[in-house]
């Protein structure tokens, strides 16, 4: 089966004018409003979804409905940003890290035609712990958006957080006094036991380690035939998924595009296993087997303290810890010196992590295959579309650091591993080398993925030979993102 990718270039920059309508008036929107500041992206959208030949025959008529084939009237569609944090914790632009909210205006309104107004449209996720959902909001103005449907239209455009819980204040420890309870999906959460499916099958489990303190939750959720993940229950109910990430680099697992984006499926991301404490020598791949000497004694302090005290999330535990760290830095801290090179790869954020691939392969199995209640198929359970936000994107110290790559670019699919191996390909490195890729590269796959060979790419509306665009011998090297540094020299062309 053949996949078509379509990509192009335009100016690199967003328009920042709330609610984002597109610039010019075109025949298929049912509506006249326009923007008085330029809309690029739009534009360029507008057309990858033409070069897809999404009802090109009616494209410059206002029947063009390029979503038609996907979106029925009466039916739900989902989309779903990258919306991780509030802030770039390297102080670039915050869109370097995030999904712009002028993509999802396009999106919304080809949505919106596809459903002649009758249906749902959602906009949801689930951001770190450290996300302050004000703050997002107040960047994204998605209530400009919100507002214009719901007086133009009489139409509701949904916004949800699907955290069950956030950090008060992301500049402290996440400790008991400094979490608030959220509503959570107003759905609910389905827990998916994926058991011998899972590419965590067979493997040991006592070092794994999750996105918070308690090791022992996510240790319980991945045992033997045990292989499970709480997921959102809006997110698995919509007839449509619209795949919306940013173009970055990744510290765990290389690049994070569609399938490392849908860690914002799961409302508890303690499910998660991110790496394994320890060395490969130990048995983990928390940090390399370089890295040994007083910089892991340090290291093995810090878990051995978060084990006992924080895993609790208990005022008590909170007590203790905080005692124990102003003892620590009285007396050991300033004969234990950790080098910047431990920082950055610690926590699992080098090549040599052999986890988080395997977390998100699980997860792309999700997305294709479990139904609303959680059960799982073997044929597809719902129509996606991707759209990669690369107008600015991300490299080095991505994801949640990076430095602005300002590319101007939009990468658009229905298949997420067809248009996140391409766009990989775009950012200079070679997909063959990244394993999240890997299930579904192999023959025989279930995801309806053959290989590169049956990718048909358009750049520009050109037709390009898939083979040679993914040429491992090619020298090209397109975009040439700058990799995170626990990836230099692991994952170029």
């Amino acid at each position: 089966m053949s996949h078509l990718v379509a990509f192009g270039l335009t100016i690199p920059a967003y328009n920042s004018t709330p609610p984002f309508h597109p610039d010019a008036t075109f025949p298929e929107t049912p509506f006249a409003e326009v923007s008085t500041s330029p809309n690029w992206p739009y534009r360029l959208l507008r057309r990858l979804l033409f070069d897809l030949d999404l009802d090109r025959e009616r494209f410059g008529t206002r029947d063009w409905n390029p979503l038609g084939g996907l979106i029925k009237p009466g039916q739900t569609v989902l989309l779903k940003p990258n919306f991780v944090l509030s802030f770039n914790a390297g102080g670039d632009d915050i869109f370097s890290v995030i999904t712009h909210p002028s993509i999802l205006r396009a999106l919304v309104d080809y949505a919106f035609i596809a459903l002649k107004g009758q249906g749902r449209i959602i906009i949801a996720d689930v951001p770190q712990m450290d996300c302050d959902w004000d703050e997002l909001m107040r960047l994204q103005r998605l209530d400009s958006i919100q507002e214009f449907y719901a007086s133009k239209f009489g139409f509701k455009v949904e916004v949800y957080d699907l955290r069950n819980f956030a950090v008060i204040d992301h500049t402290k420890p996440p400790l008991t006094e400094n979490r608030k309870k959220l509503a959570g999906d107003p759905a609910g959460s389905v827990v998916i036991n994926l058991g011998k499916r899972s590419q965590f099958y067979g493997l040991p489990n006592q070092n794994y380690y999750g996105a918070d303190y308690n090791r022992e939750e996510t240790i319980a959720h991945h045992n033997g035939e045990t292989q499970e993940y709480c997921v959102s229950k809006t997110i698995l109910s919509a007839d449509v998924f619209l795949s919306v990430p940013k173009m970055k680099t990744h510290k765990k697992v290389g690049v994070t595009l569609n399938l490392k984006g849908l860690v914002g499926i799961n409302t508890n991301k303690n499910y998660l296993v991110h790496y394994r404490l320890g060395s490969p020598k130990e048995g983990g791949d928390q940090i390399p087997d370089s890295r040994a000497g007083k910089d892991r004694t340090l290291v093995k302090v810090q878990r051995w303290a978060y084990d006992r005290f924080l895993s609790k999330q208990s005022k008590a535990g909170d007590s203790i810890y905080n005692a124990f760290r102003a003892v620590y830095r009285a007396t050991l801290k300033p004969f234990l010196r950790v080098s910047d090179e431990t920082y950055v790869l610690d926590a699992g954020n080098w090549h040599g992590n052999d986890s988080a691939w395997r977390m998100t392969a699980d997860l792309t199995q999700i997305l294709f295959f479990a139904d609303a209640q959680g059960r799982m198929h073997d044929v597809p359970q719902r129509k996606m579309l991707c759209v990669v936000d690369g107008i600015i994107g991300g490299e080095r110290m991505g994801p949640l650091e990076p430095t602005a790559r300002r590319n101007g670019c939009l990468v658009v699919g229905a298949h997420p591993v067809a248009v996140d191996v391409t766009t990989t390909r775009l950012m200079g490195f070679d997909p063959r080398k990244i394993k999240q890729f890997s299930p579904a590269l192999d023959r025989g796959n279930a995801f309806g993925f053959g290989g590169f060979q049956d990718i048909d790419i358009k750049f520009e509306g050109t037709a390009m030979a898939g083979e040679r665009f993914f040429a491992a011998s090619d020298s090209t090297p397109y975009f040439k993102f700058a990799p995170h540094p626990g990836w230099v020299g692991q994952l170029e062309v």
